[in-house]
């Protein structure tokens, strides 16, 4: 069984049980609904927190391989005789 046949499963599985879960619920539909909806306010605002930190990660990352990269070019290139060139 291939990664996402088994991502795919397990992401069916969590929704019918949320769904399930949502059903037999003991609150009220208005609490529920409200709970829900806090929740996902939470884990949005979770994942927007995590792709910037990713996002300015992966830019200081950047920013650092051009440094070496233009470093190690002039390196190089104050190395040739400008003659040969």
């Amino acid at each position: 069984m291939n990664a996402g046949k088994v991502i795919l499963s397990v992401v069916a599985g969590a929704a019918a049980g949320a769904a399930l879960g949502l059903l037999y619920a003991p609150d009220k539909g208005v609490n529920t609904r409200r709970m829900i909806s806090q929740k996902g306010e939470y884990l949005r605002g979770n994942l927007k927190d995590k792709l910037n930190h990713t996002v300015e990660r992966t830019k200081n990352r950047a920013s650092d391989l051009m440094d070496k990269g233009s470093s190690k070019f002039h390196d190089v290139t104050s190395d040739v005789n400008p003659e040969i060139i």
